[in-house]
């Protein structure tokens, strides 16, 4: 995987939210997501369209172990199925998995899922990919955790090549095949970018080598500015410098003083005390920030979205 997508226009910062309610671990998840659906998602990316986000983010995992439902819960909509519902309600944003877990499944299943996306959306698909971490689901999906690391490095490659090519042919130590094609073709020449997962100094150097951007799952242990030079030397050695998006994740915010109690770690305030850390981001080389905001209802979320396009973002490239 040699070519090179970027998609973030240069010399612009972007800000894209992950999909509230269809992913409700009790890490991120409030409270109203609860109790809500798809009336509300069709709202919210409705809201994300017309403000100008750049994308809408969804997770992915198939089935959570009973263990560890009672952290993560079980609430974890389709991503594909997810992505293809939010690509009929809007028009312009960019639809990204955060991440696709792509050791679960046979390359040109990926393949023919995110191409379908990437064609009934007219070319807004970013496929967003991740080794996975809960041991329990690839054991019920038959599928070796240790090897994660390099069923992900081949099927990236694999995926890759069969966006670009009607009928690929590859030959890797898992999967092989030759002379199968694939219709509808992705909108997106010469492919959909592939944005690569994960704060592990194995992600940064997978993310150098084998993706068009960079996408942080908590921050890395070496901190963002040692992770951003991992990831620009190491893509200069591999890839002799070739763009790539670099992401970044803000903290929560809430635009405007609170009438309430928000928890604590939350932004808040002005415009200018949110794009604190955004302006460091940006000095870092950071091209797209995903951004949250505290919440009691979707009818805040939407406020909150809304206020942010338009007293924040237009600030961010100042």
């Amino acid at each position: 995987m040699q070519d090179s997508v970027s998609v973030v226009p240069p010399g612009k910062l972007v800000f894209g939210i992950h999909l509230p309610i269809a992913a409700q671990s009790k890490a991120f998840a409030q409270g109203w997501e609860s109790g809500a659906g798809t009336a509300e998602i069709r709202r919210i990316a409705e809201v994300c369209d017309r403000a100008g986000y750049f994308y809408l983010a969804v997770s992915d995992h198939v089935a959570v172990p009973r263990d560890l439902a009672p952290a993560m819960s079980t609430v974890w909509y389709d991503t594909v199925a997810t992505l293809g519902f939010v690509a009929a309600a809007t028009a312009r944003i960019r639809l990204l998995s955060y991440v696709a877990v792509l050791p679960y499944r046979h390359p040109l299943v990926t393949a023919k899922s995110y191409a379908t996306v990437d064609a009934l959306s007219d070319g807004r698909l970013i496929l967003g990919v991740g080794a996975g971490h809960v041991e329990k689901e690839f054991e019920a999906l038959g599928i070796d955790f240790r090897r994660r690391g390099k069923l992900l490095d081949e099927a990236i490659d694999a995926v890759a090549d069969a966006f670009r090519s009607e009928y690929p042919s590859f030959e890797g130590p898992t999967w092989s095949y030759r002379d199968l094609g694939q219709q509808p073709r992705p909108v997106q020449k010469p492919r959909p970018p592939i944005w690569v997962g994960g704060s592990t100094e194995a992600a940064l150097r997978r993310a150098a080598e084998r993706g068009d951007g960079w996408l942080p799952q908590g921050p890395p242990a070496m901190g963002m500015a040692a992770a951003i030079d991992l990831v620009r030397s190491h893509r200069e050695k591999k890839r002799g410098g070739a763009p790539i998006d670099i992401g970044m994740n803000a903290p929560w915010m809430y635009v405007g003083e609170p009438s309430w109690t928000v928890p604590e770690g939350t932004l808040t305030g002005s415009a200018e005390r949110l794009l604190e850390p955004i302006w460091s981001a940006r000095k870092l080389g950071v091209s797209h920030v995903g951004v949250r905001f505290r919440a009691r209802s979707c009818d805040e979320l939407c406020e909150q979205l809304e206020a942010f396009a338009t007293e924040v973002a237009p600030h961010a490239e100042s």
